[in-house]
C-alpha cells in the first residue's frame, strides 16, 4: 500500500489521497492515471490544493473534486476503517479541530495548535485543550470517538471522572441508550447538545453486536 507523505495527521490516522481517489472512489485505475487528476489541480484538501497522491488526509478532513461538484468528509466507522461521508457544499465550508495543546509563543503571543497541526494565534481565552474549536467539551455535548475500543462510535458525554496524574475518564451514551466509558484523549467534541454540527453516517456511529449485524445482512 502506498505510504502516506509527512504531513498534519499521523501515519497511523491517515488516508493517502491515491486510496481515495483509485480504490475508494474508483476515479482512477492505476497510479499514474492518479498523479494525473492530482496535477490537473482538480483535489482540495481544507479549502487548499493539493497535487501530491500521498498527500495524508485525516479524520475530519474535507475533500473537495470541483469538476464532480463533490465534498467529502473523512470520519470512522464503528470498526475503526476510515468512511468517506458526502456532505453538501454549505457543509464543505467549516471542519472541527481538536485543541491539542495551547501555549504562549515569541513575545508573548498566545497560540493553540490543533490536532490536524493548524496554529492559531490569538485564541479566545476560554479556548482549553481537548475543546472543539467551535464547541466546549462539556457534559451533554455529542462527540465521536477517535481511538480506542469504541472508535467510531457517537454518543453525548453522560459525565467526565477527574483523574490527577492520570487519564481522564468521559463516560458517553449512544442513541440506544447504551453506556461506555474512553479516555478524553480519545474523543471529539462534533455538536452541542444533541445536535450535530457536522452529517453523520447512516449507521449513526452506534456499535451493533455481531448477532445484530448478522440479523441487518440478513434483511438486505
Amino acid at each position: 500500500a502506498p505510504r502516506p507523505s509527512p504531513g498534519p495527521h499521523k501515519l497511523r490516522e491517515s488516508l493517502p489521497l491515491i486510496i481515495f481517489l483509485r480504490n475508494r472512489l474508483k476515479y482512477a485505475l492505476t497510479g499514474k492515471e492518479t498523479t494525473s487528476i492530482m496535477m490537473q489541480r482538480l483535489v482540495k484538501v481544507d479549502g487548499k490544493v493539493r497535487t501530491d497522491v500521498t498527500y495524508p488526509a485525516g479524520f475530519m478532513d474535507v475533500i473537495t473534486i470541483e469538476k464532480t461538484n463533490e465534498n467529502f468528509r473523512l470520519i470512522y466507522d464503528t470498526k475503526g476503517r476510515f468512511i468517506i461521508h458526502r456532505i453538501t457544499a454549505e457543509e464543505a465550508k467549516y471542519k472541527l479541530c481538536k485543541v491539542k495543546k495551547v501555549q504562549l509563543g515569541a513575545k508573548g503571543i498566545p497560540f493553540a495548535v490543533t490536532h490536524d497541526g493548524r496554529t492559531l494565534r490569538y485564541p479566545d481565552p476560554l479556548i482549553k485543550v481537548n475543546d472543539t474549536v467551535k464547541v466546549d467539551l462539556e457534559t451533554g455535548n455529542l462527540v465521536y470517538i477517535t481511538g480506542g475500543h469504541s472508535m467510531g462510535r457517537i454518543g453525548t458525554i453522560t459525565h467526565r471522572e477527574r483523574h490527577h496524574g492520570g487519564f481522564d475518564i468521559v463516560h458517553v451514551k449512544d442513541a440506544l441508550d447504551r453506556t461506555f466509558a474512553t479516555r478524553i484523549a480519545n474523543i471529539f467534541v462534533i455538536g452541542q447538545g444533541v445536535k450535530p454540527w457536522i452529517s453523520t453516517p447512516k449507521g449513526k456511529g452506534i456499535k451493533l453486536t455481531l448477532e445484530q449485524e448478522r440479523d441487518r445482512r440478513r434483511e438486505q
